[in-house]
């Protein structure tokens, strides 16, 4: 064990204190201990290569995990074999332990343990060539890093108000000792006359000054640290809900559901996507969607629109709600006619560049739906109700480069002088029969 310690060098250190730590908590009898301690040295011994030796000592310390019931060190477990396998190339079997992993970090609700398993799905899918799979983990990942920093920022925040509380309440011992003293220069002018007296007070005055004036930019500095925390935490929040909602949630602690009698429902998705992928790498992927959504998320703020989510290449965005408006079937309109122009545009760009361009199908539909929060810890709005569906339906029947409409919407917008109208007639759609559609243009 020695020659090991010294090729080893600071990993060797590592398993040395890992081996001592299981020496004691085996003649402890504390199972816990022996457990994390196996799995410690199974990942230092992954780290220097030694597969083998890490499979051993991941096996023991999972099984022993398994065997006490530690949900959270069973999942530890499944990470690192999922990591293990991927390091030999083993995809399948790291897919598999990752997702298991995934499944039971799910279920424990422990943000970091989620945020290893979809960093462990990325990765495999990532070394797969799946850039589609990837991507959706990727998007996960993100989230969940995201809902860490938020839970990080309140605990800063209720940090910030406790610092705030006891500053008051050093204030108030202040103005106690203050009295005080004062009631003792009061004792200490009647003992004596003159300038002596008058100097010292003088004195006490600007000392009490200072004190105040030292006290008063302490506060200053404090609230604005508190601002800006409340700020940042309530930038986060509009970005996950709307301002209405997200308004309702903090005065009252939840978002009721409701129905609206008319939502105008947008989605858009690439053509094709999967094998424009597989001709990119994660990186040039990733990049490409995220010019198009941030380009998309512009167009909707621009309409008046709100975006609800993206699953993986599509986008969704409803007008009219969570406050219905007069104009949001034209706004909505307007915004799937931009978006499509923007990836036309965007297409002669690339294909002038040599770069693998996106082609994308916009539909939209209006028709009542119901719309809320669902989750209680990582909050999503979102909407529910055949309109959403056959809005889907107009997008994966359109065609690329235009804006598919339902016959519910045409109606609503048919004298708008604005647009221009190709109708399609009545398409067989698989699920809701024959549909009449038209594609929307502006003249």
């Amino acid at each position: 064990m020695g020659a090991i310690y010294k090729t080893l060098g600071k990993n060797g250190e590592s398993l040395k204190f890992y081996s001592r730590s299981l020496n004691i908590s085996e003649k402890l009898g504390y199972q816990s201990g022996v457990q994390a301690s196996i799995g410690n040295i199974g990942v230092i011994y992954m780290n220097q290569g030694e597969y083998q030796k890490a499979q051993d000592h991941f096996a023991r310390s999972l099984k022993m995990a398994e065997q006490t019931g530690d949900e959270m060190a069973t999942t530890y477990g499944l990470i690192n074999f999922g990591k293990l396998h991927f390091l030999q190339h083993e995809y399948a079997r790291a897919l598999d332990y990752c997702h298991r992993a995934l499944g039971k970090a799910d279920k424990i609700k422990i943000p970091f343990l989620r945020r290893d398993a979809c960093k462990c799905l990325f990765d495999v899918y990532k070394a797969k060539g799946d850039n589609r799979q990837a991507l959706e983990y990727y998007e996960l990942l993100n989230i969940i890093k995201d809902s860490i920093n938020h839970q990080e920022t309140a605990k800063q925040m209720q940090f910030l108000e406790f610092q705030k509380q006891v500053f008051a309440d050093s204030m108030t011992q202040v103005e106690k000792d203050r009295r005080v003293q004062l009631t003792h220069e009061r004792e200490i002018r009647k003992k004596r006359r003159g300038r002596n007296i008058a100097f010292g007070s003088g004195a006490l005055a600007l000392l009490l000054a200072g004190s105040f004036h030292s006290r008063w930019r302490y506060v200053k500095r404090t609230n604005k640290m508190i601002r800006e925390e409340r700020d940042r935490s309530e930038h986060l929040l509009l970005n996950i809900l709307p301002s209405e909602i997200a308004l309702e949630l903090k005065e009252k602690g939840r978002a009721n559901a409701r129905d609206f009698d008319r939502v105008t429902i947008l989605f858009t998705d690439f053509k094709d996507f999967t094998q424009a992928s597989e001709k990119l790498s994660a990186h040039e992927l990733v990049g490409e969607i995220n010019i198009c959504f941030e380009a998309f998320d512009q167009i909707s703020e621009k309409y008046g629109i709100e975006k609800i989510k993206t699953i993986g290449d599509s986008y969704m965005a409803a007008g009219g709600l969570p406050i219905p408006t007069d104009d949001s079937v034209k706004n909505t309109v307007m915004a799937g006619l931009e978006m499509a122009d923007f990836v036309l545009r965007r297409k002669v760009e690339r294909e002038k560049l040599g770069h693998v361009p996106f082609e994308m199908r916009t539909g939209i539909n209006t028709g009542p739906a119901i719309a809320g929060i669902v989750g209680v810890k990582k909050f999503q709005y979102d909407i529910w109700g055949d309109t959403v569906n056959t809005a889907s339906r107009m997008e994966s029947y359109g065609v690329v480069g235009k804006v598919n409409i339902s016959e519910s919407t045409y109606n609503l917008i048919k004298d708008e002088p604005e647009y221009s109208f190709e109708t399609r007639g009545r398409v067989d759609v698989k699920g809701k029969g024959m549909v009449e559609m038209y594609f929307v243009s502006l003249k």
